[in-house]
């Protein structure tokens, strides 16, 4: 399937509105490494920003938890490393907030 062929002033608008979800995500992401959000918050969100943020990159924001704690808590939880948080089912939520809370 052949790309589509956009205008200059379509390319502009698409890059300026990926590098504003980038900017998104990044903000989300420090409010969680600042501890001003928590990863329930997160996981509760129903905004398109957090809905596609990585489940890795939410936990590795979390203070103490580096790639080797997280990774293990993802396998651990039964999620896949890949995973973002609006594709995350209602258990394994549950699962990956029990295990940070305890």
């Amino acid at each position: 399937m052949a790309l589509p062929t956009l205008t200059p002033e379509q390319r502009q608008a698409a890059l300026a509105k990926a590098a504003e979800a980038r900017k998104a995500r990044g903000e989300l992401l420090a409010s969680v490494k600042s501890g001003q959000t928590s990863v329930a918050e997160v996981f509760g969100r129903e905004d398109d920003t957090a809905k596609r943020v990585k489940v890795v990159q939410v936990l590795r924001a979390v203070p103490g938890y580096g790639p080797a704690k997280v990774a293990a808590l993802m396998t651990t939880c039964g999620v896949d490393d890949k995973r973002r948080v609006g594709g995350l089912g209602e258990q394994q939520r549950r699962r990956l907030l029990d295990s940070l809370s305890g």
